[in-house]
């Protein structure tokens, strides 16, 4: 299965020839041996993400310093949320880690009202980048077809929501991001919707993770979803034109 191991505030997930996609900054398909998902400070406003990256991983002993800048580039994500507060869960042929932080939640009423601006917190592009973020990384044995990894991310995701809206009344935030990973030398599997081993496994896995790292960082239940008010974030709240094709 995949290795993980937590050091300096960087998740590292590890297997040998992993095929990996994400959604994350300067994502993508790529091939390496692991995915990272880094902790960064509450006033973090660096830019040159690649250089940062080098330097934390390089920081927690996962790459040297002669290694900073090649070619190869790991999948990696960021997140305000301490490593501390990353759960792991795995049944099957999946295990899946999350980190959750929810202070800029993404919230989709079901009845939006008429001339809304979107925002929570007024403009978008003005107010300062918040760290609250939702991050998974899912890694399978089986070798995935393309569209089943891509398909995977969105199970993911969906897993990811169902939970968030079931416990914390927001279906992510503003800032989430997904990783899988396969094994190109595992059993071939063509589909990795809900009702594949696959599937069914990533959707059960990122639910208990995510509930796990949600208990971690907020003990006492306190979320920043709608119910507490929160400062920062989003609300699609703009009335669209529906119409038959």
């Amino acid at each position: 299965m995949f290795d993980a191991t937590v050091r300096e505030g960087v998740l590292r997930l590890r297997r040998p020839e992993t095929r990996w996609l994400s959604t994350g900054w300067d994502g993508g398909r790529s091939r390496g041996d692991a995915a990272y998902n880094v902790s960064v400070p509450k006033a973090f406003d660096r830019t040159d993400l690649g250089a940062y990256r080098d330097e934390r991983l390089a920081r927690a002993g996962f790459i040297s310093e002669s290694d900073a800048g090649g070619d190869g580039d790991p999948p990696t994500l960021f997140t305000g949320v301490a490593m501390e507060h990353a759960r792991g869960a795995r049944f099957g042929p999946v295990v899946a880690y999350a980190t959750v932080g929810l202070s800029n939640p993404a919230m989709l009423p079901m009845d939006p009202a008429s001339g809304s601006d979107g925002s929570v917190d007024g403009d978008a592009e003005k107010s300062p980048r918040r760290p609250g973020t939702v991050n998974l990384i899912v890694g399978t044995t089986r070798r995935l077809a393309a569209g089943a990894s891509a398909n995977l991310v969105a199970v993911a995701a969906e897993a990811k929501a169902a939970t968030l809206l079931a416990t914390a009344g927001v279906p992510g935030t503003t800032s989430d991001a997904v990783v899988v990973g396969d094994d190109p030398t595992g059993e071939p599997a063509a589909f990795s919707g809900s009702a594949t081993p696959v599937g069914a496994a990533a959707r059960a896995c990122v639910r208990d993770a995510v509930r796990a790292s949600l208990r971690s960082r907020y003990p006492d239940g306190d979320v920043p979803g709608p119910a507490a008010d929160a400062e920062h974030g989003v609300v699609a709240d703009e009335r669209t034109e529906v119409f038959k094709p």
